[in-house]
């Protein structure tokens, strides 16, 4: 093989192992994203070691799905803690639900921001990995039915040697869908119904889970919202 087409071919290989460890470049100790520039989103990860509560609330586009709610499972999902992180730590596989208002937005943005777009591999459909959750930690994939390309349940591997699972839901499916199992912790991005948010605390009582959510308040000063002001719901509201 020609040496020019040997380092192109290295090259390749190179970009698309850097780019299934997306996950690793994120908050570094220098540079244009040092963490020292996101004090909103080291503050959001402390707090998870106090809290079983937390949200997000901020302006589009600051990086509030991404790097903060998409970042944070991840980690949870995998074990792959950084030395800075200072939040709670899962240290064996967890069972873990991430929601979104519709099934297309969970699609679309939630499950597209943890898994990357699909490919087909040896003809099945798979994740491209080049996305938060690192293309080699990303194991068995179940379909939602009725749902074009929309992830039921993934396993991710856990750097303590098992799986953890990964459920995608939507708030569209209605309060029904979020009955039921226990789970370590859940993410829900953008605002949720009440009623759901209520089932997703009920869902961690037993476990010591964690719940957060990550959204703009485009429903206005709602319950949800207020919820987590700090002095809540006005008296005469």
């Amino acid at each position: 093989m020609p040496p020019k087409q040997a380092l192109a071919l290295l090259l390749q290989e190179k970009a698309k192992r850097v780019g299934r460890r997306k996950l690793f470049g994120y908050f570094p100790d220098e540079g244009r994203f040092r963490r020292e520039l996101y004090p909103k989103h080291m503050e959001f990860f402390r707090a998870g070691a106090t809290y079983r509560e937390r949200c997000f609330m901020a302006a589009n586009r600051i990086g509030k799905t991404e790097g903060a709610g998409g970042y944070e499972t991840v980690l949870h999902l995998t074990g792959l803690y950084p030395d800075w992180w200072q939040g709670r730590r899962f240290l064996l596989p967890v069972k873990w639900w991430a929601a979104g208002k519709t099934n297309e937005t969970t699609r679309d943005i939630v499950q597209a921001k943890l898994f990357g777009d699909i490919s087909y591999p040896d003809g099945k459909k798979s994740f491209s990995g080049t996305a938060l959750v690192p293309g080699e930690a990303i194991g068995k994939i179940t379909w939602k039915q009725g749902v074009q390309d929309l992830v039921d349940t993934v396993q991710v591997k856990h750097v303590s040697g098992g799986w953890s699972k990964l459920g995608l839901k939507s708030y569209q499916q209605g309060r029904g869908a979020f009955e039921g199992t226990e789970q370590d912790g859940i993410w829900l991005d953008e605002e949720p119904p009440i009623e759901i948010y209520g089932e997703c605390l009920i869902r961690t009582a037993t476990t010591n889970g964690i719940v957060y959510t990550t959204f703009t308040p485009l429903e206005g000063m709602s319950e949800m919202a207020f919820s987590f002001l700090p002095h809540g719901m006005p008296k005469n509201a």
